[in-house]
C-alpha cells in the first residue's frame, strides 16, 4: 500500500496560475504607464508573484512526503519517506500489528496508528479525514485476513 498527499495542482498549471497572477496584475499598472508612480508599484507586483511562485515551489517540496506498507506472510513492515526527516523505518511481526484510530487527541482528527513490537507509528496523517477513516477500515481488513490468502 503506497500512500501520498493530494495533488491538486500539477507543476505545469502551477506555472499558469503565477502567469496569471503576473498578467492580472499588469492591468492596474496599465493607468500609471508613463509616470514616476509605475516605478513605485511594479517592484510590489514583481515580489507579489516571486512570493506565490516560492510558496508554490515550497508545498510542492512538503508534498513529497509518501509512505509505503508491506505485508508478507510474517512482517508488516512500513517506510515512511520525508524530506526533511530522511526515512524513517518501522516492522513488526504481522499478527502483532493493529490499526488504532484515535478520533480525538491527535494532530488531526480520526488520527491512524500502526501499533506492534512495542511501538505506536502514525500512517496517513497528510491524508483527509475520510479517506484516514477508509485507511483505518483497509487496514483492519488486510491485517486480519488470513494469512493463507496472501
Amino acid at each position: 500500500m503506497r500512500l501520498w498527499p493530494h495533488n491538486s495542482l500539477p507543476p505545469r498549471w502551477a506555472m499558469r496560475v503565477v502567469l496569471a497572477v503576473f498578467l492580472f496584475g499588469l492591468i492596474p499598472l496599465m493607468a500609471v504607464l508613463g509616470s514616476v508612480l509605475l516605478w513605485g508599484l511594479l517592484p510590489f507586483m514583481l515580489l507579489t508573484v516571486l512570493g506565490l511562485w516560492f510558496a508554490i515551489q515550497s508545498n510542492y517540496r512538503a508534498r513529497s512526503v509518501f509512505e509505503v506498507l508491506t505485508l508478507t506472510r510474517t512482517q508488516a513492515r512500513l517506510v515512511q519517506h520525508h524530506p526533511q526527516r530522511g526515512q524513517q523505518e518501522w516492522s513488526c511481526n504481522r499478527y502483532w500489528a493493529r490499526p488504532e484510530m484515535h478520533e480525538r487527541g491527535g494532530p488531526v482528527p480520526n488520527y491512524v496508528t500502526l501499533t506492534g513490537d512495542g511501538r505506536e507509528v502514525e500512517i496517513g496523517a497528510f491524508l483527509s479525514e475520510e479517506e484516514r477513516i477508509s485507511l483505518f477500515d483497509e487496514l483492519t481488513k488486510k491485517l486480519r485476513e488470513p494469512v493463507a490468502q496472501l
